[in-house]
């Protein structure tokens, strides 16, 4: 039986095979993975209990979509959300796999139209954030705290956050060069992780819509420079 390998050990192999046979410069000579800038719509994250919670007993979550990330999904599972103006959005997508924390994330616009006051937070971070309430198939959840507007971020492998000269935690920028509307977002948070990460952006949909992401010709990450500022050439 022949076995198959994913894309990710194959990266990790040859990134190691090419940093033995240059003397260990591979990390800040080989071509960089490739940019990619995906749109992140309004979603939600639950533990396996408010998975059982909302769509029955025993129930798990179905994968129906891979998401860029490896390992990650899109979910046959959706949700209503309501706020405190008892304004609802339906069919919010949940995304696999569960979590230890559940969460909400929100474009602006989306807050507002829901009268939610949602802070910009990195992922995860959801202490002291509003709540909602969340409507299933089988069951409603009413969540004390969990609703963030998404930071804007850029996932990166060792090898990425080498080739960048950044380290996870810190800000980079994002140019975009669109028909008419050339923009650079600042505050993109780096998020690092193993050698399965594959370079990602993630803008919200008002952020997207924004910077006509859809017609977008270039992108490109920005280093800051020592002031803070992007250092590009406007």
């Amino acid at each position: 039986m022949s076995a198959t390998i994913d894309r990710a050990t194959v990266e990790r192999l040859v990134r190691e095979a090419l940093s033995k046979h240059s003397g260990g410069a591979a990390a800040s000579t080989a071509k960089p993975n490739p940019l990619v800038v995906n749109i992140s719509a309004r979603h939600c994250h639950l533990t396996p209990e408010h998975v059982e919670v909302l769509f029955g007993k025993g129930k798990t979550l179905t994968p129906v979509k891979d998401l860029y990330q490896t390992g990650y999904f899109a979910a046959e599972e959706t949700v209503t959300i309501f706020g405190p103006r008892r304004r609802m959005i339906p069919n919010v997508r949940v995304l696999g796999p569960c979590r230890g924390d559940t969460q909400v994330e929100l474009a602006f616009t989306d807050a507002i139209s829901l009268g939610i006051d949602a802070p910009v937070r990195i992922s995860g971070d959801i202490k002291g954030t509003p709540g909602c309430v969340l409507v299933g198939p089988a069951g409603v959840l009413e969540l004390s705290q969990g609703v963030i507007r998404a930071m804007r971020h850029v996932h990166m492998s060792p090898a990425d956050m080498v080739h960048h000269g950044v380290k996870n935690g810190e800000r980079m920028a994002l140019r975009i060069e669109s028909p008419g509307c050339t923009t650079v977002l600042e505050d993109l948070a780096v998020r690092g992780g193993d050698d399965r990460i594959r370079l990602e952006v993630h803008l919200d949909t008002d952020e997207g819509n924004a910077v006509n992401l859809e017609r977008a010709t270039k992108v490109e990450l920005v280093k800051l420079t020592s002031q803070g500022t992007c250092g590009c050439k406007h």
